[in-house]
């Protein structure tokens, strides 16, 4: 993998513009979309449990809200910018519009690393950032949710800072513990529905899904739950891949036992010894020959360093921004199928909306009433752009931006200036 650092802002432009030169939008358009409503960014500081003080910064970035409330995650980590936060936040506009919920788009957070924070002091962080943001958050106004670095267990914070001031209401972030007003089936929807559009995509391209080969870069939330619904609709996962290493099986690993085998001990993204898998180099997973890639771990592991050796038919995204903008150009000019990821893992945002309509209606729904509300959702997503990359002859990625920028531009109409 190219040390090249991945510039997320720079490829989610690089693919906006694409679609707006398809589109043919003025000047002033084009300028709004590319501009974040509100950018924010502050000071955390946090008395240590040594004693000692540190000043954390706290963003949040409000990109667009002409569809509905601004929608975003959370994410803790030391390396995230503004400008990171500014792609995200673009990212997410796009892919709420594609999927057609009515939220637009945000994304935030704390340039810490909670692996190094103790449980408290993470607590105080979480609850000072939701007291320094809470005029500016809301169910109607911006509904935070989960990311890198953050859970079920900082939701529930957000809510109960929230709360302090507000009253309460659940709905003000999405994410949160099935017992705090969250949805049954939030954990798993992201890699669910990576798994639904991997057989979807098969199927249009001609691929059998059962016994078809899945490497997955990531064993976190989402890599992890990809594998079991792929697994049980008959797929052979022959590798995953985490920060350390690759553990490849040609005859298919078995990832109902493995994700057994984890569930008396504490949940990390490391991959535990397999019986019979051979151990490869970290980023082996993503050049192996198989019938489809799933990269969900980080943003840029594919760039134009590594993906002349990508040998994949189908890659399906379920991190944000795996692929360089640079890379993904040659990977259309070369005829692999890409399933983006504003389209690929909006199965987490689907089940937060999801989650936020029971919030607002005060009523919990079965599990497989949520499933079923999140697989038609998806499904109209992916039949749009299907139908629109057949039409004009363009891959998935320019159809998913084309239809999403033409349904924020026209809400922008409709509502005006």
């Amino acid at each position: 993998m190219s040390e090249k650092k991945h510039d997320l802002q720079e490829c989610s432009e690089t693919y906006l513009a694409r679609a707006l030169d398809r589109l043919d939008l003025d000047d002033p358009m084009r300028r709004l979309l590319r501009t974040s409503y509100r950018e924010i960014k502050f000071e955390l500081p946090l008395r240590r449990d040594d004693g000692s003080f540190s000043v954390f910064q706290g963003y949040r970035v409000q990109h667009d809200s002409s569809r509905g409330p601004f929608k975003g995650g959370t994410r803790f980590h030391p390396d995230i910018t503004m400008g990171h936060h500014r792609g995200l936040a673009q990212l997410m506009t796009w892919k709420t519009a594609l999927v057609d919920i009515p939220f637009g788009g945000a994304k935030g957070g704390i340039d810490c690393d909670p692996r190094e924070l103790s449980d408290r002091e993470v607590e105080e962080l979480t609850k000072q950032f939701t007291r320094r943001l809470s005029r500016l958050l809301g169910p109607d106004v911006d509904i935070p949710a989960p990311d890198v670095g953050t859970g079920e267990r900082e939701m529930a914070w957000i809510y109960e800072a929230y709360s302090r001031q507000h009253g309460h209401q659940p709905a003000v972030v999405t994410g949160k513990p099935v017992s705090l007003g969250g949805s049954v089936g939030r954990t798993e929807a992201t890699g669910r529905g990576v798994a639904l559009f991997t057989a979807w995509a098969a199927e249009t391209e001609g691929l059998d899904l059962d016994g078809a080969s899945i490497a997955i870069q990531g064993f976190g939330n989402v890599g992890r739950n990809a594998a079991k619904f792929l697994e049980e609709r008959g797929a052979r996962i022959v590798a995953l891949g985490d920060s350390k290493r690759t553990l490849y099986r040609e005859d298919g690993i078995d990832v109902a036992a493995l994700l057994e085998s984890l569930e008396d001990r504490e949940k990390k993204s490391r991959i535990p010894d397999i019986d019979d898998a051979e151990e490869r180099g970290r980023d082996e997973v993503l050049t192996l020959d198989v019938d489809v890639l799933i990269p969900a771990a980080i943003e840029g592991v594919i760039t134009a360093d590594n993906v002349g050796d990508v040998s994949a038919k189908l890659i399906v995204e379920g991190a944000n921004s795996p692929i360089h903008c640079d890379a993904d150009q040659e990977l259309e000019e070369r005829g692999v199928r890409v399933i983006p990821d504003i389209l690929a893992n909006a199965g987490g945002v689907t089940v937060s909306y999801l989650e936020w309509v029971q919030n607002r209606a005060r009523y919990r729904w079965k599990r497989d009433r949520v499933e079923c509300e999140q697989e038609e959702i998806l499904r109209r997503g992916w039949d749009a752009v299907r139908e629109r990359a057949e039409k004009e002859e363009i891959g998935y990625r320019p159809a998913a931006y084309v239809i999403a920028v033409e349904r924020v531009v026209e809400a922008i109409r409709l509502r005006g200036f």
